[in-house]
């Protein structure tokens, strides 16, 4: 580290952002999940990993309100070759699937039941590998976030850290619910992320929502049953900033039901999708770069602890723009994790 120069160019040898630490060496490791089997309509995510690492050597070390963050320890873990061949495969099997679904052909034939069943399997096997790579890091007093991938990808991680930290709350950025059960069959669907881990963890303080714009009646209904869910969407955003409401004040209301304790997962179809072109599910409207990097500085400043994130859905396109814009949010959640370990260690 002492020859370490913040301001010269990522050699071809550093870790992510262009650092030089491994993961034994971290404080913080990222823990790449290259996986998109279930996906419902733009594919790419399990590229998403790769495509983050290769634009974070353009992003500069310095934050502002943290001045020293790029000598905090962070790596990111090897992508699992394994893993990444494993969604292939099984992808194929899921639009084989999908397609028998679209020109009507029931979802309970022996066919279709059969690719059903070995895509569950698959699904649930890799929640159960990054939930022990997850409670493995922690175990070594190691802080995870988790880059997806689709937004199936966290399950495992939430669960291990839910172990750790019993009252949990999660912050979810995003332009859907993911409140589906079993969204297409699918046990474990991109699309049933939230309504996975809000089940199976009914200790769970808060599940907090922001920039919802696309969701349907299945999961309005479950949102208006469970008083635990607190949906913050695109539209009250806009119609806080046309009654006048200082962002702060809004950022202050989306918190506010939070406990101490916060896991954030970030689904870049959350932002504005100018930033994010190729995100597998875009949707009009969204969050601005700013407000979404304000809410991630506000968890710090509000006295909370990120304990654990993820960023996912991030799809490489023709350009490196979505992978440029999802690195600098990945700088971001990297740098409050950072602080809010300073934090808690004092």
């Amino acid at each position: 580290m002492s020859s370490f120069d913040p301001n010269a160019p990522a050699s071809a040898a550093s870790g992510i952002f262009g650092l030089p630490y491994t993961e034994a060496e971290a404080d913080l490791v990222l823990l790449p999940v290259p996986w998109a089997v279930t996906v419902s309509y733009g594919g790419g995510a399990d590229r998403g990993p790769k495509a983050i690492f290769d634009a974070s050597m353009q992003v500069d070390l310095y934050d502002p309100s943290f001045p020293k963050v790029w000598a905090c320890k962070t790596a990111m873990a090897p992508i699992s070759k394994n893993l990444k061949k494993e969604s292939r495969h099984l992808r194929i099997l899921a639009e084989t699937y999908m397609e028998g679904l679209l020109i009507g052909e029931l979802a309970d034939t022996k066919e279709q039941a059969f690719l059903l069943k070995n895509i569950n399997a698959g699904c649930h096997t890799m929640n159960q590998w990054v939930e022990k790579r997850v409670t493995s890091l922690l175990k070594k007093g190691k802080m995870v976030g988790l880059i997806g991938g689709d937004h199936s990808t966290p399950l495992g991680a939430i669960r291990a850290l839910s172990k750790k930290h019993p009252t949990l709350s999660v912050l979810q950025i995003d332009a859907h619910c993911d409140l589906r059960h079993a969204y297409e069959g699918f046990r474990y669907s991109h699309a049933s992320i939230s309504r996975n881990f809000h089940q199976e963890l009914p200790q769970l303080t808060a599940l907090v929502q922001v920039g919802i714009r696309d969701l349907c009646q299945e999961e309005a209904d479950y949102v208006e049953q469970n008083s635990n869910i607190h949906h913050f969407s695109d539209r009250y955003l806009q119609d806080c900033a046309a009654e006048g409401q200082p962002w702060k004040k809004t950022v202050e209301h989306i918190l506010k039901p939070l406990g101490k304790e916060v896991y954030l997962s970030f689904d870049i179809d959350g932002l504005d999708p100018s930033l994010c072109p190729n995100t597998g599910t875009p949707v009009p409207g969204g969050l601005s770069f700013y407000q979404a990097v304000s809410i991630v500085q506000a968890i710090h400043a509000s006295g909370r602890t990120l304990v654990g994130f993820d960023l996912v859905e991030v799809v490489p396109g023709e350009t490196e723009w979505d992978a440029n814009v999802g690195a600098r949010i990945l700088f971001h959640l990297c740098t409050e994790a950072h602080r809010s370990n300073q934090n808690t260690n004092q």
